[in-house]
């Protein structure tokens, strides 16, 4: 991993997107910091397409499109895209799933949230779990005490064993039934939004991100980004960012946006 330090500036003149995940990214300890949030409004108003690509619920990704400064954003691991016309007042919902099948999906994954809860001791159903439409979300450390590696290794073998994805972040094991992920959504959005083909434009995007369900991600584009703490992680990864920051967290990504706008 190369210092972001030293980003050639006529790659920082080329990058119209920067597409960013959410938890330990913008966030640091849990919380948003103002410099992060600040950098998400910098690089919009510099004309930078702002995309956050999260783990997080649909609850949650309503309001971020709605409020934040971003043009879009993609949700619980690639199962929607939610993005708000300002000038319209209108939002969009685009699901990769019908609704039918998502609410056989849920089902199925209520009967695999019990058998979770029952084999590993301590675990919990992330707290945002009532604002969720497609996944399911095991706390291994956000609200409750720390797993270690062979508790969190069991919840993603039951997932699995049912036939789910499941996907590592830095607080939560997220699974669904499906093929969507993080990269299959982004590239729905690239097409369905901007008529863009991501093969063609990816040379053209950052992405910004920590942990293992980022893999994807950093293997995908050139440009890919770890906050210093993805260091926390790499024996969990099987691809690595070829950038890194300094700092953690949303100091990571206000470092970030501040090269990328040589500042």
């Amino acid at each position: 991993m190369n210092s972001f330090s030293t980003f050639p500036n006529n790659l920082r003149q080329s990058i119209t997107h920067v597409l960013t995940d959410i938890d330990d990214t913008l966030t640091l300890d849990g919380i948003l910091p103002a410099a992060a949030y600040s950098a998400l409004e910098r690089l919009h108003q510099s004309g930078i397409k702002i995309i956050p690509i999260t783990g997080r619920p649909a609850g949650w990704c309503d309001h971020i499109a709605r409020m934040w400064p971003v043009d879009g954003v993609v949700g619980e691991n690639g199962a929607f895209y939610f993005l708000y016309d300002h000038q319209c007042k209108k939002m969009v919902h685009r699901y990769w799933d019908s609704e039918s099948v998502r609410i056989a999906n849920r089902n199925k994954l209520e009967t695999l949230k019990q058998k979770i809860l029952s084999h590993v001791r301590g675990c919990s159903v992330s707290a945002d779990q009532r604002y969720r439409d497609a996944d399911l979300a095991i706390d291994f450390c956000e609200d409750i005490e720390p797993l270690n590696e062979e508790e969190i290794s069991t919840i993603v073998s039951l997932f699995e064993s049912a036939g789910a994805q499941a996907k590592i972040s830095s607080i939560h094991v997220n699974g669904w039934f499906g093929d969507f992920d993080k990269l299959a959504m982004t590239r729905k959005f690239f097409t369905e939004v901007y008529n863009i083909d991501l093969d063609s434009e990816k040379e053209r995007i950052i992405y910004v991100g920590d942990s293992p369900n980022d893999v994807p991600m950093f293997r995908y584009f050139p440009h890919s980004v770890g906050v210093a703490n993805v260091r926390d992680h790499l024996d969990l990864l099987s691809a690595t960012p070829n950038w890194i920051t300094r700092k953690k967290g949303g100091l990571g990504f206000s470092e970030m946006a501040d090269i990328l706008l040589n500042y």
